[in-house]
């Protein structure tokens, strides 16, 4: 098919979440169905412990995969499951919802702020009331392929002799973090079929690759590719540092509010209905 090119880019918007932690938040809801099968993406955190340590308290969710990745600082996690630990620099927590869970994710003071990617990834009809599933592996578990120009982290997904720990996964979905030097550059295999994105968190793409219109000093910049089988990625004279998904579409029918996100608006009601009455969570704690 040819190299996929980049078609739209999403600079995102500044907002704050949970209890007050101030993120960027690059697509969710509007663009969703550009995005299929993902469904949310932020990059949260900041270097002032007002605008992180209020945390995101205890919150249901159901219907999705979130993914908790981190850059730096530390979060301290427990949910319904029993699960409890603390996710630091380079760890990463994939955490099936499924027929639902209730868990926290609260920042730890840090004099260097706290800084992380948070992605959902959408589950469909058929494994939305699956039971829940928890990863968590540490940055040491996360392999680290080699390339010409740099260096990717699989977190889910095979690159060269890397294959991300994270595995079976209902969509199967591909997730690294890719770090490239000065103009370095990287060909990624990306099927026709799949949705695939970038979202740079550090340094520039090469500004030929970018739509017109595209700021390219702007960060986070998330970049949409279009059609094609593969994709080149260039950096600029600084560098760049980048995480790249992709995944097969759903393409089913969403009705979504706040963490919970199933097909219909029946559904939906029902979910809420019973976190109010406090039959929820399906699955019994370890």
């Amino acid at each position: 098919m040819g190299e996929r090119e980049i078609i739209r880019t999403f600079e995102g918007m500044e907002t704050m979440d949970g209890a007050g932690v101030r993120l960027v938040r690059l697509f969710a809801n509007r663009e969703a169905r550009l995005f299929d099968p993902f469904l949310l993406l932020d990059l949260f955190g900041s270097e002032d412990p007002d605008q992180y340590l209020p945390g995101f308290p205890w919150h249901p969710h159901r219907g999705i995969e979130t993914v908790t990745y981190m850059l730096g600082g530390s979060v301290r996690h427990g949910d319904s499951m029993g699960n409890s630990g603390f996710i630091g620099p380079g760890d990463v927590q994939w955490m099936t919802a499924g027929s639902g869970i209730v868990h926290e994710e609260m920042p730890q003071p840090s004099p260097m702020g706290i800084r992380g990617f948070q992605l959902w990834v959408n589950l469909p009809h058929s494994e939305k009331m699956r039971a829940p599933t928890y990863r968590g592996f540490g940055a040491g578990e996360i392999p680290i392929e080699t390339v010409e120009g740099g260096e990717v982290r699989a977190i889910a997904g095979s690159l060269g002799g890397a294959r991300g720990p994270v595995q079976g996964l209902a969509r199967q979905p591909t997730y690294f973090d890719i770090r490239l030097g000065d103009e370095g550059s990287i060909e990624l295999r990306a099927p026709e079929a799949e949705t695939a994105f970038a979202c740079v968190y550090e340094g520039s793409l090469a500004t030929p690759a970018l739509p017109a219109g595209a700021r390219p000093g702007r960060l986070p910049l998330c970049c949409l590719f279009g059609r094609g089988d593969r994709v080149r990625v260039k950096a600029g004279p600084s560098g760049c540092s980048f995480v790249f998904a992709r995944g097969t579409p759903i393409g089913e029918d969403i009705a979504w509010r706040g963490p919970i996100v199933m097909n219909t608006q029946a559904e939906l009601d029902l979910a809420f209905r019973e976190y109010a009455e406090g039959s929820f969570v399906k699955a019994k704690a370890r």
